[in-house]
This record gives C-alpha cells, sequence and structure tokens, in this order.
C-alpha cells in the first residue's frame, strides 16, 4: 500500500536538474510553476498572486515565499534556505527572488518562465530584468515517465476512486439531486480512505476528503465539460460519472456513461459505439506506440461508423501530479517532439476516454491505464457494460 513518495525519489530528481543545468551556460534552474516545485522538493502550494520561487544550483536549493508560506516551507529538508518577502502587491517578490540568486553567486539561469505567471491579479516584473535567463522545461518533460513509486500512488488512487464510484452508483435513484449523491458519495468515501490509511495519508487537501466523485446529468452530458444541474434526477437520464483521489498528490481518473432506469434503443446504440471506440483506444496501446497513433486509430473507427463528427476532444492525456499532463494521446503530436516521434514508454500512465456526442447527450467512459514494459496495466476496474451501468 503506497501512501507516500518516498525521499529518494526527491534525491533522484534533483540529481537529474543537476546533469541538465551542467549542459548548460546557466548557474541555476529557477522553477515559479507550483506542481514543478513540489515535483522537485515535495513542497506543495497553492499559486496564488504571490510568487515562490525556487532556485537549484550545482549544490544548493533555495526558495523565495511570501511570508505565509514560511512556517510550512521550512521544516523541508530539501530546501538550504528560505528567503520572503511580506505581501503582493506591498512586497518584492522577484526582487526578493533576484536578491537570493545574487546571494549564490548566479547571473545567468534557466527558468520555466520570464517571471511569475499572472494568476489572480499578479503583474510583476520580468526576471530578464535583472538576469541572464534562458527557458527550459525539464520538469515537464520528466514527468512524462512515472516510477515505479509513483505508478504505485497513482495505483492507490484508483483503488479510492473505484470506492467512491461505487458509492455513486448505489446513491443514485429518481429523485435525487446530483450534488447531494456527489456529497455523499465523496464523504463516504473519503472517511473509509482515511479510516483505512491513518497516520500513513499524507494531507494534501484542504476543506475536503481525498476522495471525489460526482456527475453531470441530462442535457449538461452532450457538454464534455458540462456542469452539475440544479435539477432532480428522472427516469431515462444519462449520467457520466467521475471519481478520483488524492493520493500525496497523485491522482487518477475514472469516469462512466450510467442510466437512471430503462435506456432506449437510441442511447444503447451510442453506449456501444463509445465502448468499442475505447477498447480500439486500449488495444493500440504499448511502449514504442506512436501517441498519435492511437488517436487516430479512434478517428479511424469513427469514420467507418460515420461519427466523425460527433467527437469533441482526443483520446486522452497523460495523469499523475496534474489531472492533465503531457503527452496527449492526439492526432498533433504526429508533427514530432524534439526530433522524434511521441512514443508510449513505460511509466506513462493514461486516461482512455473518447467521448462521443449527441445533441441530446453524452456517452464517455474513462479508464486510467499505465504503460508497462510488456504491455498495459489497468489500474481502474469499475465494470463497463451497460448492465453494469444501469441504475
Amino acid at each position: 500500500m503506497a501512501t507516500r513518495l518516498p525521499e529518494t525519489e526527491f534525491d533522484a530528481r534533483l540529481a537529474e536538474i543537476r546533469g541538465k543545468l551542467a549542459d548548460t551556460d546557466a548557474d541555476a534552474g529557477v522553477w515559479f510553476g507550483a506542481t514543478s516545485i513540489e515535483y522537485l522538493t515535495g513542497f506543495h502550494h497553492i499559486q496564488t498572486e504571490r510568487p515562490v520561487v525556487l532556485a537549484v544550483t550545482d549544490d544548493r536549493v533555495a526558495v523565495t515565499v511570501p511570508r505565509l508560506e514560511v512556517e510550512r516551507v521550512e521544516p523541508n529538508p530539501r530546501i538550504d534556505a528560505v528567503h520572503h518577502y511580506f505581501d503582493y502587491p506591498g512586497g518584492e517578490p522577484i526582487e526578493t527572488a533576484v536578491e537570493m540568486l545574487r546571494g549564490l553567486d548566479v547571473s545567468a539561469v534557466a527558468a520555466d518562465g520570464d517571471g511569475a505567471p499572472g494568476v489572480m491579479g499578479y503583474e510583476g516584473p520580468a526576471l530578464s530584468e535583472f538576469l541572464d535567463v534562458e527557458t527550459q522545461s525539464w520538469v515537464d518533460r520528466m514527468r512524462w515517465e512515472k516510477t515505479d513509486a509513483e505508478v504505485d500512488l497513482v495505483r492507490e488512487s484508483a483503488k479510492w476512486a473505484n470506492l467512491g464510484h461505487r458509492y455513486l452508483a448505489d446513491y443514485t435513484e429518481v429523485g435525487a439531486h446530483p450534488a447531494t449523491v456527489s456529497q455523499r458519495a465523496s464523504t463516504d468515501a473519503s472517511r473509509a480512505m482515511l479510516d483505512a490509511l491513518g497516520d500513513t495519508y499524507s494531507v494534501r487537501v484542504r476543506g475536503s476528503g481525498p476522495v471525489h466523485a460526482g456527475y453531470i446529468s441530462g442535457a449538461e452530458t452532450a457538454l464534455p465539460h458540462g456542469h452539475t444541474p440544479n435539477e432532480r434526477l428522472a427516469e431515462g437520464d444519462v449520467l457520466i460519472t467521475g471519481a478520483s483521489a488524492n493520493v500525496d498528490g497523485y491522482n487518477s481518473e475514472l469516469e462512466r456513461t450510467m442510466f437512471v432506469g430503462d435506456y432506449t434503443d437510441e442511447q444503447e446504440h451510442y453506449f456501444e459505439l463509445m465502448t468499442e471506440a475505447q477498447d480500439v483506444a486500449i488495444d493500440a496501446l504499448g511502449p514504442g506506440v506512436p501517441v498519435s497513433y492511437v488517436d487516430e486509430q479512434v478517428f479511424a473507427y469513427a469514420d467507418e461508423q460515420g461519427i466523425t463528427d460527433l467527437l469533441q476532444h482526443h483520446t486522452g492525456h497523460n495523469i499523475g501530479l496534474g489531472g492533465h499532463e503531457p503527452p496527449y494521446i492526439d492526432r498533433g503530436w504526429d508533427e514530432r517532439y524534439d526530433g522524434a516521434d511521441v512514443e508510449m514508454a513505460p511509466g506513462h500512465i493514461y486516461t482512455i476516454e473518447p467521448g462521443i456526442y449527441t445533441d441530446e447527450y453524452g456517452y464517455r467512459h474513462s479508464d486510467t491505464i499505465a504503460i508497462t514494459e510488456t504491455g498495459v496495466e489497468w489500474l481502474t476496474h469499475f465494470p463497463r457494460d451497460i448492465e453494469s451501468n444501469t441504475i
């Protein structure tokens, strides 16, 4: 049972970063992105108008944070020095970070951006106003392939997502409100998860439990990112569900198309087309397979069935610390990346979720599947057939 990333993972990540840094003319790597900072140090924070700036040199790790993060970051064993400004806009976050960098004898950096992103109204100076800056996306690329320890965390996430989804299905009934069913399923699955894991669970959520399970219903399902409607469930409703769980920051994704009461012949037809499209995608997965090929296979199937006009998005995406991560299972990747076709590799973890959207309803399953040395491993296991998904 994996509930926390081993310390050795961070040592390996920092060592890889330092190897990349040695191949540049920069004195330090710099990151503004919250997920990248978390990936390299384990310090997780909510990205707001108050920038956090991480610097990694060949022998030091330092960070600049707003005052309110000091006590949270100081116990981190991987960070050698913490600098802070009071707040924004009253403080000077970039100037404080530049002072930190100059104290490390840094004059040129390889950064994930030329300054902090404009989140929640932040408007700050560019880092290049003070230092020589070249851009890099090292961490983004490193996150493509998960280690065995990371796969273990996603596997654990999927286990609790499965439970949350089971509660969701059990609590769904005619006359129920989607929002309250979601809250009940999420709460009960979170309670079971926290009771089972005890103090081995790494606190990663704020104001809610680690499991979320919910759905969109009715006409909103025709919109891939529809909202939970303010209407009670009725006989004949179509649902598109979603469940996940946060395990030390890592996530999985489980989605199903479900029916409340009897389904029509037309609904069964589209359900079967959707599951067949997902089968086509999953059958195409494997190490060494170009990601574009998998998406092409799904679109070829849709073309054969005459339903390409009912597709609204690509087949899937990598998942881990982020709900959506590259590589994306998208035909657009066939234009090559860094001079080579983007191929699936052991450690990639994908959601497989080709969807079909009519004028009335949407139909989408999503399963989280890891690429292995010899093939694939299903991480989500909720039944996919129509009878198992009929309330």
